[in-house]
């Protein structure tokens, strides 16, 4: 970066097999609540969380996605993950776009709440959590007992953001295309 002043970016990693209004929700009421300049849809290519199901081509995800952010002009994608290939991590992700803006950005990796309750189970966590905040989002009225589950240097470094109650998933989407619904 060639200016003094920070940015805030919101890299928002996932599967997106397929992208649904939820995912879409999350990272708007993101951008609003954390002030991003921009958020930053990276689709993965491997996830490591998902070896025991089949993920729709890489490059079918990521014309998904380039569809459902095309209207929302702070909204960008990244390939990176795909073009590196092999498994995704957050943290390899993280580094790359620490190296890509510097240190005067402020990276938001945004995931859901329950992705949060297992990052003691993902690569170079305790690196991560330094290279950037979490935002996890959570439905209303769903409580996570994270006192119990993580280390406290990690409290302030992830911020819990309640978005409006939508019954959706990528699994459910997938169930009903396979039901004929």
């Amino acid at each position: 970066m060639t200016t003094n002043e920070e940015i805030r970016i919101g890299l928002m990693g996932g599967t997106f097999d397929p992208i649904h209004i939820g995912h879409m929700v999350t990272a708007e009421y993101a951008r609003e609540e954390f002030k991003l300049d921009k958020v930053i849809f990276i689709p993965s290519c491997n996830p490591p969380h998902k070896r025991v199901r089949k993920v729709t081509e890489a490059e079918k995800r990521m014309e998904m996605v380039q569809l459902a952010t095309i209207t929302n002009f702070s909204f960008s994608i990244s390939d990176v993950e795909i073009k590196r290939g092999g498994w995704s991590y957050t943290y390899d992700t993280v580094c790359y776009f620490r190296e890509l803006y510097g240190e005067k950005a402020k990276l938001y990796f945004i995931t859901g709440a329950d992705a949060i309750m297992e990052i003691l189970n993902w690569k170079n966590v305790d690196e991560l959590i330094k290279s950037c905040e979490f935002i996890a989002a959570t439905r209303p009225g769903y409580y996570l007992d994270i006192v119990k589950v993580l280390p406290r240097e990690y409290w302030e470094r992830i911020h819990f953001m309640e978005i409006p109650a939508l019954s959706i998933s990528s699994t459910d989407i997938r169930s009903r295309v396979h039901a004929g619904k």
